[in-house]
């Protein structure tokens, strides 16, 4: 399959992010359900808003936590480990963190677990401009790839090349910092890079003012689980109530959100000052709600997850070396949360 962006308008992106994090006010960092009241969650993204994270906002706005009895406070992050870490150090109570990176920071003594996983398809992918003349995986050959050392993209792409049937030596490959790797493309410094296309496609398309298209993981069937939520040991040992909740609420609030996607990038507006414009959210947003179901959750509510997959992922990661090889699916879940229908 080759995704496709629109060309969109030039963002006003730029403000610096937030400060370093701030430790929950309370002595006490886990948070309990509170009678019939409603109870304040402190909950970090993987990074300043955009469009994948739009049902957060619309599930604020459409009154769908505090219905599960939760005063939801979004806060930007600085990166999935930085996320993961601060959920197990409860200087928050949950987090939204890239699995891989989960995974790995539990195998070095985190306390994490994850406890719903919606993107459960990679949005992993070999990005490149539409006029580019690559149809499939075979025209990669030859060409210069942008890769960013450490990130799980880059970190399974030789897995990748391998399910496509390419030769490694057959590509040339760039490693660049994260930060300089739209610009690399954009400037013809390399032909393709690598990263999550739901969200940087349609950033480079407005940025550079060219269509752009892009080869999945997926595509060539390597897949594993990606972005979802997370809290500490900690906390559900205090209060396994309030996590259930906040696992329903999420997917409730996803769900209205793939049935309103408009709606649901409009209620992000002003959240953040580094947030795209509105253009851009959606196509975004859209290409998250593809990425929802993996092979053996189709059709089913947003973050609810298969054994079968998560031993997929588990596999993949650890065939990539980014975990160990003796872990399973209760080394890293706690799968006594499903989300309600």
């Amino acid at each position: 399959m080759k995704i496709g962006y629109g060309v969109t308008r030039r963002s006003a992106l730029g403000a610096a992010l937030l400060g370093p994090l701030a430790l929950a006010s309370c002595g006490n960092r886990t948070v309990t359900m509170a009678g019939s009241g409603t109870v304040t969650v402190r909950f970090m993204l993987n990074w300043y808003p955009y469009g994948e994270h739009a049902p957060f906002y619309y599930g604020v706005q459409e009154g769908i936590f505090e219905q599960h009895g939760i005063d939801l406070s979004i806060e930007p992050g600085q990166g999935a480990a930085k996320t993961t870490q601060a959920v197990g150090a409860q200087e928050v109570n949950f987090g939204w963190a890239d699995t891989p990176v989960v995974l790995g920071n539990i195998d070095n003594g985190v306390d994490v677990r994850s406890i719903g996983v919606f993107l459960q398809t990679t949005p992993s992918a070999v990005q490149y401009f539409a006029d580019a003349g690559i149809t499939s995986a075979e025209d990669l050959v030859g060409l210069t790839i942008a890769t960013s050392a450490g990130d799980a993209p880059t970190t399974t792409f030789p897995l990748f090349l391998e399910a496509a049937g390419l030769d490694p030596e057959q590509l040339t490959v760039q490693n660049i910092d994260p930060a300089g790797k739209n610009s690399a493309l954009i400037t013809g410094q390399v032909d393709a890079l690598i990263g999550f296309a739901h969200d940087q496609s349609p950033i480079i398309a407005q940025q550079s003012g060219k269509e752009m298209a892009a080869i999945s993981y997926a595509d060539v069937g390597l897949n594993f689980f990606s972005n979802g939520l997370i809290t500490s040991g900690a906390q559900i040992a205090a209060d396994r109530e309030i996590v259930q909740a906040m696992l329903d609420a999420t997917s409730e609030a996803f769900a209205a959100a793939r049935e309103a996607p408009e709606a649901a990038v409009a209620s992000m507006a002003g959240k953040d000052p580094q947030i795209a414009e509105e253009n851009v959210l959606l196509q975004q947003w859209q290409g998250t709600v593809e990425l929802l179901d993996a092979a053996h959750s189709s059709g089913e509510v947003p973050g609810r997850n298969a054994a079968e997959d998560w031993a997929t992922t588990i596999e993949v990661l650890a065939q990539a070396e980014m975990i160990g090889s003796d872990g399973d699916i209760d080394t890293y879940a706690d799968t006594g949360f499903t989300p309600a229908s």
